[in-house]
């Protein structure tokens, strides 16, 4: 639908004879109205406003506040962010294109074209978080891995193909290609987006939402892009527009260049130290000034990919000759070039590194003190010297050493639990009564002794080698954080050429793998020789997707494995990842170090964390003379010359040339064919989900809810963390009952993550999380409440006492305290919510993005009048609940507080409808339901 355009913003620009519609910033002028001073970020947002005012959801009100914006101001004026495409992988995307296959089968039931329901905006899915490292050091591994991998996720896959097949705009990056983020960056992200409608050719700011948190990792080439749970990005896909609030925008100004020695993850970490510090939860974070030239583009992507670390929604740089350069280099057409400088100087997004724009707070950093580092062992803002990372694993050991055997407490648990693809659970450091991390990173004990217990081992090749506390069991190239980033990966390659050449080799009790984000790192590192270094050291190819830094590490070595359970050992491992959260690379591995590729090299060399690599030698050459490591560092200028000389645009024009196509074991999948999905009944990973079920194809009128019983009462900060499924699958559990009934043994209940399409397993899984204590059942902790079904509301499961409610067709309602819903926005927060027969929430307050999931599901979201609360009102959740008042909306109002009746207290609620929009979805039942009659009636 063309814009309002309430500024004659639109106009026409031409790029080498070719026009192209476009909305001109400068055309927004008036008293107070200063677009030019904008942050970079903010300027995305206005041409967005702009190109899709429609005088409802985004009126001329909105840009003007936006183009009026007060850096100084908090966050409170909210606006509608339409996103040009999504980008999903495996574990959230699976669910996603469910929705869109059950939407389909019921336009269909009601009487509509089917094929009418496809994404609106494009969708481009990689799968890469399902490979894990089972076999690794060998030439096979790679093979071994993918077909392990096809194996475990046969259903999903068929489903994906099939998706891809009967869905326009809906493109798969089949397995064994790469991580998402590095896909993006390296080919899917157009930096200037282009759309044909009646032979109009129209320009625009490419955008984009992601279901995984590092999503910031385009913000390198100057995309605005964040992570989103998944109802967030299925509204995108469905051209619904994301609400959002006007950020504050945090200026980060760099001068200098990095130093000699010092590598884009050493800067990393030091920014990652830096924003955290400062506390950027929630805020854009832009970087600018004259420094920004010196910054390649790879290290750019390391620097947004890692938004998630430090909590920042983005961290984006403009777009300069640095940006133009790397377009070129990745195979990008001279036409599209050609476009994103024109573009970007028209409309005042060029970076200029004399400009100071407006920024609500700024900070600054020389680059050229930048010094090399590594974070750990359970945080990635815990940054470390390595100079100084002896004497800091030291001090940390001795909080390890001896620990009970026991899951992480309070917020390590919950980033333990978490989904593998997930935020970190949203927290300030001032939050009251929330339990804060542990702070490993301290002073050595002063006697300078350590913990020691040796353990002699003998390895399958018959090698014997010595564990102790401190060895290093796994040492991973991983992640699309440093994996896009040549000069790293170059440098780790030199450093394995420079150590096989002085006849050093891993520690045999060291796992070790290369998991490159896509297949033109291998293609460098043959062009240049030095696989075969590599593969001396164990570094061979074990899958191209997110492994060791997600959990996906695979088993250790079956005999460190033994040693480290039977002694308690604490054992560490060493990756290029960006998270390292206590328990979530490996079960039996306690502490955890992110790093540049080239050290993780070199710990693997030393197989302990208790060196110092600036003065210990890290084993001994063919002459029996001593190695450091400053003996086999690839110095700046041998790294330059190689990535000079390896890498060419043709790698990645080739390499990306059939990238949706597959390999030929992707293409043999046999795969249903169709408009419609034809479920399998007895699929324990795809199911059909019931939001369809009787819906009639015009919305029945809204009513009050009576008669409802508290399914949960909960208090302060209770995140999607202890409400949607994550991790593992519990033994003793619903949904390990389900499986089991199902024919599925224990052995392959596999993780909740893999299980998303599934809304029986999910479900069973909805608020059943360990941490949960629902005061409904006092003295219990995690999924139990009580069934007021049955005489004395005994305590059961709440999946048993949700199945009891409707049966007896009563309605539900959850009681929660302030913040309720921090944390990821999780999809299956609010899918569970509803599918369990919640119909009302009522909290002291919400997160936006949980409050917003709510509604998209048909859940009315409630809060408290100021000052009360359940507490304050007596409510114990054994009260029979009656909420009028709701109805007002069949009238077309939006009504301010609806009555609500508890037993024999009465009380006026906030309703917490805020736009039309969300009104529509909710008198429609939900987002799926408001956009399916949509398109039925068109």
């Amino acid at each position: 639908m063309a814009s309002v355009n309430s500024f004659g913003s639109r106009g026409t620009l031409d790029v080498n004879g070719k026009p192209y519609e476009i909305y001109r910033l400068n055309a927004i002028a008036g008293p107070g109205l200063n677009v030019a001073s904008l942050p970079y970020s903010l300027k995305i947002l206005l041409e967005n406003l702009l190109r899709t005012e429609n005088g409802g959801d985004i009126t001329a009100d909105d840009i003007r506040a936006l183009a009026a914006w007060d850096a100084n101001a908090e966050p409170n004026r909210e606006i509608a962010f339409t996103p040009a495409r999504v980008v999903l992988q495996d574990f959230t995307g699976v669910p996603a294109v469910v929705d869109l296959a059950a939407m389909r089968e019921a336009m269909h039931a009601l009487g509509g074209d089917a094929t009418r329901i496809n994404p609106l905006a494009p969708v481009e899915l990689v799968i890469d978080h399902s490979v894990i490292v089972d076999a690794f050091g060998s030439k096979s591994a790679f093979e071994q891995n993918v077909d392990i991998e096809y194996g475990r996720n046969l259903e999903r896959y068929q489903f994906l193909r099939w998706g891809q097949s009967a869905f326009n705009d809906f493109k798969v990056v089949p397995p064994g290609t790469g991580i998402v983020h590095q896909v993006n960056l390296e080919h899917l992200s157009r930096v200037v987006f282009t759309q044909e409608n009646d032979g109009v050719s129209s320009a625009y700011p490419d955008t984009c939402v992601g279901t995984d948190s590092h999503t910031p990792m385009v913000n390198g080439l100057g995309v605005v892009a964040w992570g989103v749970g998944g109802i967030e990005a299925e509204a995108a896909m469905l051209g619904q527009p994301i609400s959002m609030l006007i950020p504050r925008v945090v200026g980060f100004k760099l001068t200098g260049s990095l130093p000699e020695g010092s590598t884009a993850t050493d800067l990393v970490l030091t920014i990652t130290e830096r924003l955290r510090q400062h506390g950027v939860v929630g805020k854009f974070v832009e970087f600018y000034g004259p420094g920004v030239a010196a910054v390649p583009l790879a290290n750019r992507a390391t620097i947004g990919n890692m938004s998630p670390e430090y909590g920042s929604t983005i961290a984006i740089f403009p777009i300069d000759d640095v940006t133009l350069r790397y377009l070129e280099l990745t195979g990008r057409s001279p036409e599209q070039v050609a476009l994103v400088q024109a573009y970007a100087k028209e409309q005042g997004l060029w970076h200029d590194a004399q400009a100071e724009p407006r920024y609500s707070e700024r900070l600054e950093l020389d680059l050229s003190t930048v010094v090399p580092s590594i974070a750990g062992p359970k945080r990635p803002q815990d940054r470390i010297s390595l100079s100084e990372s002896q004497q800091a694993f030291r001090g940390a050991l001795a909080a390890f050493v001896g620990e009970p055997k026991q899951k992480p407490q309070g917020y390590d648990k919950e980033v333990a639990e978490s989904f593998p693809a997930s935020d970190t659970p949203s927290r300030s450091e001032s939050d009251a009564g929330s339990p804060q991390p542990t702070d490993h990173v301290q002073e050595a004990p002063a006697s300078g002794l350590r913990a020691r217990d040796p353990i002699s081992i003998t390895l399958p090749d018959g090698s014997h080698g010595q564990l102790d506390h401190g060895s290093v069991v796994i040492a991973a190239i991983t992640s699309c954080t440093n994996t896009s980033n040549p000069t790293v990966m170059l440098a780790a390659a030199l450093l394995a050429k420079n150590a096989v050449n002085k006849g050093l080799s891993r520690r045999p009790w060291v796992k070790t793998s290369l998991a490159p984000g896509s297949r033109v790192v291998t293609d460098y590192y043959d062009r240049a020789g030095l696989t075969p270094y590599l593969e001396a050291l164990g570094f061979n190819l074990v899958g191209y997707g997110c492994t060791t830094c997600i959990g996906n590490s695979g088993p250790l070595i079956p005999e460190v494995s033994a040693a480290v359970n039977e002694h308690d050992l604490s054992v560490v491992s060493v990756l290029s990842g960006n998270r390292n959260f206590e328990g979530r690379i490996h079960a039996e591995v306690k502490m955890n170090y992110l790093m540049s590729p080239p050290l993780v090299v070199a710990y693997a060399l030393a197989g302990t964390m208790d060196i110092d690599l600036f003065n210990d030698p890290l084993g001994t050459d063919q002459d029996g003379e001593k190695v450091y490591l400053k003996d086999i560092w690839p110095s700046a200028a041998d790294v330059a010359a190689v990535v000079e000389s390896s890498i060419v645009s043709d790698m990645f024009k080739s390499g990306y040339a059939d990238v949706f196509a597959g390999d030929e074991r992707w293409r043999q999948l046999p795969t249903p064919k169709g408009d419609i999905f034809e479920w399998d009944a007895t699929s324990t990973y795809v199911r059909k989900p019931p939001y369809f079920r009787d819906m009639p194809r015009n919305p029945e009128p809204v009513s009050d809810i009576a008669g409802a019983r508290v399914l949960a009462k909960l208090g302060d900060s209770v995140t999607t963390d202890h409400i949607s499924p994550a991790g593992s699958i519990a033994r003793n559990s619903p949904a390990a009952k389900y499986l089991t009934d199902h024919g599925v043994a224990p052995a392959d209940f596999n993780s909740y993550g893999s299980r998303r399409g599934n809304h029986e397993v999910m479900i069973r899984g909805t608020f059943a999380n360990v941490r949960l204590r629902n005061q409904l059942a006092p003295g219990t902790e995690g999924g139990y409440t009580r069934d007021f079904t049955q005489p004395g509301g005994p305590v059961v499961t709440i999946f048993e006492a949700s199945s009891a409610y409707l049966a007896a067709a009563t309605p539900l309602v959850i009681l929660a305290g302030k913040e309720y819903g921090s944390g990821s926005s999780r999809d299956w927060a609010a899918k569970g919510t509803v599918l369990l027969g919640v119909r009302a929430v009522i909290a002291e307050s919400y997160e936006r993005i949980h409050r917003s999931n709510l509604l998209g599901m048909g859940v009315l979201p409630l809060q408290y009048a100021p000052g009360q609360n359940a507490q304050s009102l007596g409510l114990t959740g054994e009260e029979v609940f009656d909420i009028v008042g709701i109805t007002a909306l069949n009238e077309g109002r939006i009504p301010t507080t609806v009555k609500v009746r508890a037993g024999g207290l009465e009380f006026d609620a906030m309703v917490r409808i805020d736009t039309p929009s969300e009104a529509s979805y909710y008198r429609h039942g939900g987002i799926m339901q408001y956009v399916l009659r949509n398109l039925l009636g068109r």
